[in-house]
């Protein structure tokens, strides 16, 4: 498992699932993950959208790429392989979020969204960037480089015409865009690192890891 290496509030509790703890998209992989959880998780019906969901008010599985949660022992989690997970708590650690962040949610404002959820001033937060797909490798149409217009900080060209994204500028320029300034994690990459992450672009598969937050 990884743990944010970020300086969270004691009552914070967060972790990215790695390969060796299974599959989340799987019955035996969730049933494994539960164990080091004080609750079962949230999980969301995700879309690549801006929706947000707020456990354990919300209906069981919403539809939503990001869940806001200020109840101790209620876990907040989202699916990734790819997309990468982002972990909010404000400074006082009242509220604790998490954001599926792919680069079309990333496009749509997922991050502001959550942000605004959370109902804290964006100087008070902190957010860790998890385990995503890097820069080197990640290669996106001239599609996604016009939907992301205004953020060219976070595009390489390539040799072939295309371009490399990184979705770790991307984030990092969007959540200071939007105020917050204590932003830690970064330098994963889920396509190259085949011994701990899974990875869709990589392998084609549904295997998937979960990132999950709690306030104790």
């Amino acid at each position: 498992m990884v743990r944010p290496d970020w300086p969270a509030p004691a009552r914070v509790r967060a972790l990215v699932t790695t390969r060796d703890l299974g599959d989340m998209a799987s019955e035996q992989g969730r049933r494994e993950l539960r164990k080091h959880l004080p609750a079962e998780p949230h999980w969301l019906r995700q879309v690549h959208g801006t929706a947000v969901a707020f456990p354990p008010q919300a209906k069981e599985f919403p539809v939503a790429d990001a869940a806001v949660v200020r109840t101790a022992g209620t876990v907040g989690a989202v699916m990734v392989a790819d997309c990468m997970p982002v972990f909010f708590v404000d400074e006082r650690a009242t509220t604790v979020a998490v954001a599926h962040a792919g680069w079309r949610g990333l496009a749509a404002g997922v991050l502001e969204a959550t942000l605004d959820a959370m109902g804290a001033s964006s100087g008070q937060v902190l957010a860790w960037l998890g385990p995503a797909i890097g820069a080197r490798v990640y290669e996106v149409g001239e599609d996604v480089h016009e939907a992301l217009a205004g953020h060219e900080t976070a595009f390489v060209s390539n040799r072939l015409g295309h371009w490399l994204l990184d979705l770790y500028a991307l984030a990092r320029e969007k959540l200071e865009r939007h105020g917050v300034r204590r932003i830690y994690g970064g330098g994963f990459c889920t396509y190259s690192d085949a011994g701990r992450f899974f990875s869709y672009r990589r392998s084609r598969t549904g295997a998937r890891m979960a990132a999950v937050i709690w306030l104790t």
